[in-house]
């Protein structure tokens, strides 16, 4: 349990605080990150002296292989999980509230009706906001895998090329690359549709003066990347010069602020400064950045209200944006590890106007 070991010794002085006897874990992200487990069904029970793992036999003999130190019980037909406790004289048992629903609260209520049952919040998530050495360098080949189908499908785009086009192309090439999934589904959107911040491709063909904008990451060993490009296509105006001037000078001016010790929003309100004295505030409604890892968004956040003080190996966004209906939009994104003395960018795609600018 070698990995897993400072993780595990962190949820039980939490434990210690709280007074529980046991909490369980069933988010899959949380449990793979504890366990090494990557199966698809199971739950995890940390007690002081017990790691455990619980799943059915499609999956006890991945779960020993991938997670040495940890006991892995077959679940079936009995309530194993429920005579563990039983046997381990659990009497407080705590579980993650934020990922109950209020029909599986009134199942647990029923099954285990002989334990006091205590709620906790963001407490592997905290210990996940910080990566370790062998985290960055997964999340570091995510990126470099994302940015190297980025320049290789940048050479198909051009006017009459349709969205769908561009992001299927852009999948394929990541995984052809290495990339075992995608880390969110691509956001390709252009002209008046690039004013849509999460908008999905459609079988819209690029035109003469259009803004396109992809987002796009690729998940490499559990790992994600995550970064934003916009190009300016054929023959611009000057307000989509000017709108994408000043996204680029918000984005190194938030780019500027990250270091360790600093609070998350003031990386926020550095970028958003620049696009509120421009005039164009009204069109900036999401927080500057969040965190990545095993999930393209997790902790730390990066808004304007964050009370989070980046710390070195945390992996974070910056990606301020500018989005006018009718006329269409601008986000520019870096993938940012914070450093013991500042901050490396992972992503490597050009941004500059010249270089995202197609004729």
């Amino acid at each position: 349990m070698s990995k897993s070991y400072e993780r595990i010794s962190f949820l039980r002085k939490k434990m210690e605080e709280e007074s529980l006897d046991a909490i369980m874990v069933n988010t899959f992200i949380n449990w793979q990150y504890l366990t090494g487990f990557t199966g698809d069904s199971g739950s995890v029970l940390i007690t002081g002296d017990d790691a455990i793992i619980f799943t059915d036999s499609r999956y006890t003999e991945q779960a020993e292989k991938e997670s040495p130190g940890f006991t892995v019980i077959k679940t079936g037909r009995d309530d194993v999980f429920k005579e563990t406790l039983s046997r381990l004289g659990v009497k407080r048992l705590g579980f993650e509230k934020d990922r109950v629903t209020y029909s599986a609260w009134e199942r647990m209520k029923d099954r285990f009706a002989d334990v006091e049952l205590t709620g906790y919040s963001g407490w592997v998530e905290e210990i996940r906001a910080v990566k370790t050495d062998e985290e960055i360098e997964l999340i570091s080949r995510a990126q470099e895998i994302a940015d190297e189908a980025f320049e290789l499908v940048t050479r198909l785009v051009r006017i009459g090329v349709s969205e769908i086009d561009l992001a299927l192309e852009l999948e394929f090439t990541m995984r052809k690359l290495g990339a075992e999934s995608l880390s969110f589904p691509i956001i390709a959107v252009s002209g008046e549709r690039s004013s849509l911040p999460h908008g999905s491709p459609t079988r819209k063909e690029i035109a003469d003066g259009d803004f396109l904008t992809l987002d796009f990451g690729a998940r490499y060993q559990g790992y994600c990347s995550d970064e934003t490009r916009t190009f300016i296509v054929g023959n611009p105006s000057d307000k989509h010069l000017e709108v994408y001037k000043v996204v680029l000078e918000a984005q190194l001016n938030a780019l500027d602020k990250v270091a360790p010790g600093i609070q998350a929003k003031e990386v926020d309100l550095a970028g958003r400064k620049v696009i509120e004295d421009a005039g164009y505030g009204e069109y900036f409604g999401h927080a500057i950045g969040h965190g990545v890892g095993l999930n393209v968004h997790e902790r730390p956040g990066v808004g304007s209200r964050s009370e989070n003080i980046l710390e070195p190996g945390m992996v974070i966004t910056v990606e301020p944006g500018i989005y006018i209906p009718g006329f269409g939009g601008v986000r520019i994104e870096d993938l940012v590890l914070v450093t013991e003395s500042g901050k490396r960018i992972l992503s490597s795609s050009p941004k500059d106007l010249t270089a995202m600018s197609i004729k």
